[in-house]
């Protein structure tokens, strides 16, 4: 079942309520169908990054979780991995200019009837990438935290919406409360070097 209730809403939750972290407000500019290169339900990540993030007031942390529209079409318009990641790279090189801190979200898990294994093997490239690259500051593994160890390539059933794409209330919350708060005690990026 699903109530609208969303990963963000968890650790807006998590933040406002910890006495050992400072308070931080958290804005979810997530759009439903969106796409990191392409007009998806909507403008793309690459086209919107600076207005619905990198332009919000005081924002100090983006988390990017991004890509899954871009592969779970990729087999109709030809989209690559590399592709995907040349776009990931460019929004985060933007937020790195400005001092902001970007963290990498892996991408979940999905599961599409009849099976595509060059639309997983995009996903695990993509994951490579975000987990061993360094562009990110930090990374985020929801897709460690909501897979199904028996079958990698689809999510644990207990988080899963039913339409093997969408996480369930208990997959959102799963990855809400992943995530270490400790990541957001730094206000500013550190230069490299």
């Amino acid at each position: 079942m699903v109530s609208n209730r969303r990963w963000p809403d968890v650790l807006a939750r998590r933040l406002l309520t910890s006495a050992s972290e400072p308070m931080k407000a958290v804005v979810n500019a997530g759009i439903s169908g969106n796409r990191v290169l392409t007009f998806g339900a909507g403008p793309s990540l690459v086209s919107r990054f600076d207005r619905d993030a990198l332009l919000q007031p005081g924002v100090t942390h983006v988390i990017i979780l991004e890509g899954i529209n871009d592969i779970s079409r990729s087999a109709t318009d030809s989209v690559t991995a590399e592709d995907i990641i040349f776009g990931l790279h460019q929004v985060v090189d933007r937020a790195h200019e400005r001092g902001i801190i970007v963290y990498g979200a892996t991408i979940l898990p999905f599961d599409r009837t009849p099976p595509a294994p060059v639309l997983e093997a995009k996903r695990q490239a993509i994951n490579a990438w975000i987990r061993t690259s360094g562009v990110y500051d930090a990374v985020i593994d929801f897709d460690s935290v909501t897979r199904d160890p028996q079958q990698p390539g689809r999510m644990l059933p207990a988080y899963d919406s039913g339409d093997h794409l969408h996480p369930s209330d208990a997959g959102y919350e799963a990855m809400g409360e992943s995530i270490d708060l400790a990541l957001f005690r730094t206000a500013h990026r550190r230069p490299r070097g």
